[in-house]
């Protein structure tokens, strides 16, 4: 066994909780821990009885008190000798450093140190007994701060074993648990304290490893001195390049033959498990994959590298026929045994020479997954697949220390010896009776050749101190361990075949995915699953006056004078849950069908498929891409808007209503008018849910019978989307939820909101497809009593909102549909965006010139090095311009434009031609002939001339631009709103002498990545394996920074591109196709002032997702105070209030500057605010800008965008009573024409105008508008208030009425007692005593009228009299109780007396 087998062999690691490796990653910590000596009488008299060599060692192990689970491996101490001393208490003393390092920072993660005695037999065998164990508290408290362990510290040790934790009575805090008991006078004294020094080396060393200082780690120097104690400060072995060529897979018998028999198994297997046949052609192999790297016996010291293996005969046609031999050959591969090649080169730079450093190659094969095969129903209509990976076969190599190059021929493992990924393998060949040399390649044979190379290659800097500490981050962070599952799945080098599932976590999680960077919230979808971001946001309403104290600003001191709660009706928190909602049934189904709604249809004429909107969507970008059929038409089909049944103090239903959405970066859309038409079949009870269907209103107001409901069309082909755009595009469907507002038709107040997921829109290569949708439209109603908000309305287990609920307003009735059509013209083939190997932009190839004109355009050329020839004037406009323009004598091509010039130039033109044509006539034909060759000749003559001032006056100006074309690098970025975009240009020093270089960029939102820690986050979320340097640029005040270049050396020089600009309007970049990118430039200049390397940037933006749309009104020329609450990260059930919780710091950006947003955090386990801050202009102006939320320290991915509406508005107040009328007067400025005009209201029962119908408003004139409040609940809301043009259909004015309502004096209460769910009502009297001496009339008004009906709304009573008031109970479905206030009124309305009635219901 070499060192390699067992070194790994005695280093088995147990992973941590599965619920530890779910949470989001941190920095590991590394600790220092050392084991001084043991006190006290450990060895209990009559125990060790027979025994000689009695000692005492050591045990640590690391354990997990939240799960009960130990983890790591544990680690041994040497034996110390034990002598049972009569006098003083015994002491053993170890002095024994102990090193690890973990990221699981949390304070129930401790180490367990027990002591054991041992001795031997007197038939020789070992006998050992535990005499007790401590617990060593690595954590405090206190999140992400580590025990301050400077000191000394003394654990107690408790009686038995360190099983005991696994009994589930102990809990936290085990040390005061009653089931442990100490060890009198025994203690162990040791010291842990953090040790920074181990940072470097992390790559050697697993996470939760448990090593000494006195054991030899592979790949370190042994230590100086005489204490032997290595890791105290580290030194790392000079590293040795390793490159691998003419690598090449042999499976036995034949590959054909071995994949076969693995696809046979893989079907079988799930028809065991699934307990269903599947058809052999559902499971087919997607790709081979090598993935290979070094280990030293611990672990991976870099992430392993994944490449694509392809049969022989598929690169028999694409290589050359040597290479073809050669494998052929060595193989001895016929046509049905060929092999699995690797057709690029793999270089291992972190190879070092030591007998423990291997390399590992693994064999995968990823399949396309049956549907099913993740326990979920898959949709019978959806023929996309998943990826699912098994490793076959993997190989171990130790290189020879001697030998530098040669060829390798290793043996295949597999079955279920464990491997260095910790995974299941394929079986390997039954045991047979063949020779050895047989047995060793029955599992197949790997072969490639191998060189070492002394010296490093030059894009790698020298030593080793560099290398590693470009993957210590991935040491740091479990789940990219290589030994992590979701890491195997993580790396798919298919274009995104498969993603890792997310944890509970939020979707900005910095876990690397392999889709694409500007969709890092895509992976869930592309395994089925939900985002679980619905419904998981909160609203707070603002308190000013304590605002202000508690930011201690001087403009929130000035708002005080404003005392005002701001209102906002944003779309529903967790609005893609709740529209989504279930299949129509069958009834709505005929009501639609027969309604007569137009069929939408596919290319063919045949009805495009229906998909079930509950069905999971499984997501195949590559399905997508290859499509034939690249035009997709967008269908949206508006059919139906019903009412849902609330209380008669509900506002009415609109007759008419309109709907505003975007799609995609084509321009806001609004709809017509469309006009609620009742069906015949609403009011049967199998067809409750669909009441009215949307119709058309056509410009004459009469009814069209033309066909129902409205319809929009977007077409996006590759004419309209730009080069790359098209996988932006199916991921935008597959992650964006369409938002849809609702508004009423004629009083331009906003219904609700809708949102409906747009995944279902997705093809998969079907020609067309259709989903229909009920979606419920939801409003946000406030209410400033905290006392009037009962119960969870929201129902979504999120965070309850404080005195904001949601109200279901109506269903939306809405068809989605993608047909697909094939394009007139064929694009060019580069549809899709640069894979992750773009991220690194070379120079090479632009330090050449191609040839050519000076005059021609820059830009790319074409790779044949040949340029046709071309005429100056069709490659220089302005030398065009010249020779086209005739000119006289001296004057040259100067006042060439002048207008004098020209008027002279055609009167000498008449000149010359009338003199031309008489001397034409007096010397013939021939004379003629000679006349014109001497004028040709001239005009050649002054041709050149005029080419050649030209060219010597721009010789200078068109050799400089060609010089610089030679050294500019054009590369093109897709970006996103608040997204980073990373990539790394490879600057390379073309010189013989070395340079310092200073990098000069052009625009803020580009800037250089200075953080080395920065950078390796960018570089592990973006999975880039180039190296990372600490220390790289020299900075000088606000001076550009500036790097060091030796002569030929090239380096990675990082940058992050970020926006956080809107950006155009989207409609004018609808209007303009060719709309210019925005075009950056980056210098790289030496000492002396010369350009190195030009960097040319075009940036493409894209659409972002938007996650939640919030519309606020508010008063205009005020700060509108906004507190959002974020929903709980790691909240655990049951968990009290106050209890440290572990969510990542949130980070918050906005895209107008003007606007200010913050992160408010009240401690450890509070809730999360987001706070805005926005300025509201004149009414009735809308200001638009949208918040992106970050959960990670360098604002890399935001977690959720939000698109943020104002609508400033003027404000009224008004202080009244409940149940009595209050009446006040709004001013009305007429415009520059006569309108028409009529006031709407958005609760009519409580607020109403005189005029109440439709008047006329003079132009230029001031006209009062009165209106009466009289609202029934005590409290304080907001009521909205338009005046609307009912001609036009235009927003003349609007208001924002504040009520602050105050309860009535209560004369009298009742106590009625009813039967609940009985179906009938009850009758009351009541009465009442006229106090007035004279007659006098009264009204009636209750606050619940759907529970309370009286038998006369007014009524008359003479002075002193009494009378009897009737009142009818309506039935109630649940029991409880209610308050009912029953209020009397005069005859202005005003109050004078109230009863109370205590309704209870049994």
């Amino acid at each position: 066994m070499n060192g390699w087998h067992r070194i790994f062999d005695q280093n088995p690691l147990v992973p941590p909780h599965a619920q530890r490796a779910r949470q989001p990653p941190k920095e590991s910590t590394a600790f220092q821990c050392v084991l001084k000596w043991l006190d006290g009488p450990l060895i209990k008299q009559g125990v060790l009885e027979g025994l000689s060599g009695v000692g005492c060692h050591l045990r640590v192990s690391l354990f997990d008190i939240t799960y009960r689970h130990f983890f790591g491996r544990t680690w041994k101490s040497a034996t110390r000798p034990a002598e049972q001393l009569s006098g003083q208490p015994p002491r053993i003393i170890f002095n024994e450093p102990l090193y690890f390092h973990t990221s699981l920072n949390h304070p129930n993660i401790v180490a367990v140190v027990e002591a054991v005695t041992e001795g031997r037999r007197r038939d020789g065998t070992l006998q050992a007994s535990s005499c007790g164990f401590g617990i060593l508290r690595i954590f405090s408290s206190q999140p992400e701060s580590p025990t301050s362990a400077s000191q000394d510290r003394r654990l107690r040790l408790y009686h038995g074993s360190p099983r005991a934790l696994l009994h589930p009575l102990l809990q936290d805090p085990v040390e005061q648990n009653k089931h442990l008991t100490l060890t009198e006078g025994c203690s162990l004294q040791c010291s842990l304290r953090p040790h920074p020094a181990l940072e470097p080396v992390f790559h050697l060393l697993p996470e939760n490893l448990l090593v000494s200082g006195l054991q030899q780690v592979p790949g370190l120097l042994p230590a100086l001195g005489e204490a032997g104690d290595a890791l105290r400060k580290p030194r790392l072995q000079k590293s040795l390049p390793c490159h691998l060529d003419d690598l090449f897979f042999t499976l036995y018998p034949s590959l054909e033959k071995f994949e076969e028999e693995l696809l046979e198994l893989l079907v079988s297997d799930h028809v065991r498990e699934a307990g269903g046949p599947l058809d052999g052609s559902a499971l087919e192999i997607l790709e081979r994959r090598l993935r290979v790297g070094v280990h030293n016996g611990l672990g991976f010291v870099q992430r392993p590298q994944v490449l694509v293996l392809v049969p022989e005969m598929d690169v028999a046609l694409t290589r050359s026929a040597s290479f073809s031999r050669k494998v052929g050959s060595s193989s001895k591969a016929s046509s049905g045994n060929q092999a699995l090649v690797l057709r690029s080169r793999l270089r291992l730079p972190e190879m070092v020479r030591h007998p423990a450093f291997a390399v590992v190659l693994q064999l995968e094969y990823a399949f396309s997954s049956p549907p099913g095969a993740d326990g979920n129903a898959a949709s019978v209509t959806s023929s996309s697949s998943l990826a699912c990976m098994h490793t076959v076969r993997w190989a171990v190599w130790n290189p020879s220390l001697e030998a530098s190059s040669g060829r390798v021929m290793l043996p295949l493992q597999g079955g279920i010896r464990p491997n260095p990924s910790r995974c299941l393998v394929y079986k390997a060949p039954p045991a047979s009776g063949s020779p050895e040399e047989v047995k060793q390649v029955e599992s197949g044979t790997v072969q490639f050749q191998y060189s070492l190379s002394p010296e490093g290659h030059p894009d790698t800097p020298p030593g080793h101190a560099r290398g590693p500490k470009a993957e210590r981050q991935l040491s740091r962070k479990p789940p990219t361990s290589p030994s992590s599952k979701c890491e195997q799945r993580a790396e798919l080098s298919l274009s995104q075949l498969a993603a890792s599932p997310r944890s509970p976590a939020p979707r900005g999680s910095p876990e690397p995915s392999s889709w694409d960077p500007g969709w890092p919230h895509l992976g869930p979808y592309l395994v089925g699953q939900e985002l679980p971001l619905e419904g998981g946001i909160s609203h707070l309403e603002a308190d000013l006056s304590q605002t202000a104290l508690g930011l201690g600003t001087s403009g929130a001191e000035k708002l005080q004078e404003l005392p005002f709660t701001p209102v906002h009706a944003p779309v529903i928190m967790g609005t893609q849950t709740r529209s989504s909602g279930g299949k129509l049934s069958r009834a709505t189904l005929a009501l639609l069908q027969s309604a007569g709604f137009p069929e939408i249809l596919d290319a063919n004429k045949q009805p495009a498929e229906a998909v079930n909107p509950t069905d999971a969507v499984k997501f195949n970008p590559q399905k997508e891409e290859s499509d034939c059929l690249q035009s997709n038409e967008i269908v949206l089909q508006f059919l139906a808007f019903s009412r849902v049944s609330q209380d008669e103090q509900a506002a009415p239903w609109p007759e008419t209503v309109y709907f505003t959405f975007q799609f995609y970066r084509f321009p806001p859309e609004t709809t017509p008018r469309l006009q609620l038409v009742e069906l015949d079949g609403a009011g049967k009870a199998d067809s409750a849910s669909l009441s009215h269907i949307l119709v058309p209103i056509p410009k004459d107001g009469a009814f069209d019978a033309g066909p129902p409901g409205f319809q929009r069309t977007y077409v996006v082909d590759p004419a309209f989307l730009r080069p790359g755009e098209l996988r932006w595009f199916t991921g935008y469907l597959a992650v964006q939820t369409l938002q849809v507002d609702v508004w009423d038709g004629d009083s331009l107040l906003l219904v609700g909101s809708a949102a409906v997921p747009m995944k279902h829109l997705l093809r998969q290569g079907r020609p067309a497809v259709q989903v229909s949708h009920e979606l419920e439209v939801v409003a946000t109603e406030y209410e400033q009593d905290a006392v009037a908000v009962s119960g969870d309305v929201t129902r979504f287990g999120s965070v309850k909102p404080i005195d904001v609920h949601t109200v279901v307003k109506g269903r939306l009735h809405l068809t989605l549909a993608n047909v697909g059509h094939l394009c007139e013209q064929r694009v060019k083939s580069p549809s899709s965006l640069p894979p992750s190997r773009s991220r690194v932009i070379s120079n090479d190839g632009a330090s050449s010139f191609a040839g050519g004109s000076f005059l021609s355009p820059g830009g790319p050329r074409p790779m044949k090095n040949v340029v046709q020839a071309q005429k100056l004037a069709d490659v220089d406009s302005e030398l065009a311009a010249l020779l086209l323009s005739p000119r006289q004598g001296s004057r040259g091509p100067q006042g060439a434009g002048h207008e004098g010039d020209a008027v002279r130039r055609r009167k000498l033109a008449r000149m010359r031609a009338v003199r031309l044509q008489e001397r034409g006539a007096e010397l013939g034909p021939r004379g003629l002939g000679a006349l014109a060759q001497q004028s040709a000749r001239a005009q050649h003559a002054r041709d050149l001339r005029v080419i050649a001032a030209h060219r010597e006056r721009t010789k200078a100006e068109s050799i400089a631009g060609a010089l610089s074309a030679a050294i500019t690098t054009r590369h093109t970025l897709r970006v996103t709103l608040g997204a980073a975009e990373f990539f790394e240009f490879a600057l390379r020093n073309p010189y013989n002498a070395q340079h310092t270089v200073t990098v000069e960029v052009d625009n803020p939102e580009l800037s250089l990545i200075l953080d080395s820690r920065e950078w390796r986050y960018f570089k592990d979320a973006a999975a880039l394996h180039t190296p990372l340097e600490e220390d790289v640029f020299h900075q000088r005040g606000s001076l550009a920074p500036q790097l060091f270049l030796r002569p030929g050396e090239t380096v990675h020089v990082p940058f992050k591109y970020q926006t956080f600009s809107a950006g155009p309007p989207a409609s004018v970049q609808v209007r303009r196709p060719g709309f210019p990118a925005k075009a950056l430039l980056v210098l790289f200049r030496t000492g002396s002032g010369k350009p190195m390397a030009v960097l040319c940037l075009t940036v493409e933006t894209r659409p972002h997702v938007v996650d939640q749309v919030f519309r606020f009104y508010h008063p205009e020329l005020t700060f509108l105070k906004k507190a959002i609450r974020l929903p709980p990260w790691h909240s655990l059930p049951g968990a009290p209030v106050g209890t440290p919780g572990e969510g990542p710091p949130v980070h918050v950006r906005c895209s107008d500057p003007n606007v200010i947003c913050e992160a408010q955090n009240a401690g450890p386990g509070e809730p999360r605010d987001v706070f805005l801050k926005v300025a509201s202009g004149p009414s009735p102006e809308v200001k638009d800008f949208f918040v992106a939320i970050y959960t990670d320290r360098w604002l890399a991915t935001p977690v959720q965008t939000w698109q943020v509406h104002v609508h400033s508005l003027q404000r009224v107040d008004v202080s009244c009573v409940a149940g009595q009328r209050t009446r006040l007067s709004l001013v009305l400025r007429g415009t520059q024409t006569v309108r028409k005009v009529r006031a709407f209201s958005s609760h009519p029962q409580e607020l109403t105008t005189d005029p109440k119908g439709v008047f006329v408003l003079p132009p230029r004139a001031i006209q009062d508008l009165h209106v009466a409040v009289r609202p029934l609940r005590p409290g304080s809301r907001f009521v909205h208030l338009n005046l609307v043009d009912v001609d036009a259909h235009q927003l003349v004015a609007s208001w924002l009425v504040c009520l602050s309502c105050h309860p009535p004096l209560i004369s009298k209460a009742f106590e009625v007692a009813l039967a609940a769910g009985g179906g009938k009502g009850a009758n009351k009297r009541v009465t009442y005593t006229n106090p007035y001496p004279t007659r006098r009339a009264f009204r009636l008004c209750c606050d619940h009228p759907d529970l309370l009906r009286f038998q006369e709304d007014t009524f008359q009573v003479g002075g002193g009299e009494t009378h009897t008031i009737g009142l009818r109970f309506a039935p109630r479905q649940r029991a409880g109780e209610e308050e009912i206030l029953i209020h009397i009124n005069d005859h202005e309305d005003k109050n004078e007396e109230t009863f109370c009635v205590k309704v209870v219901y049994r």
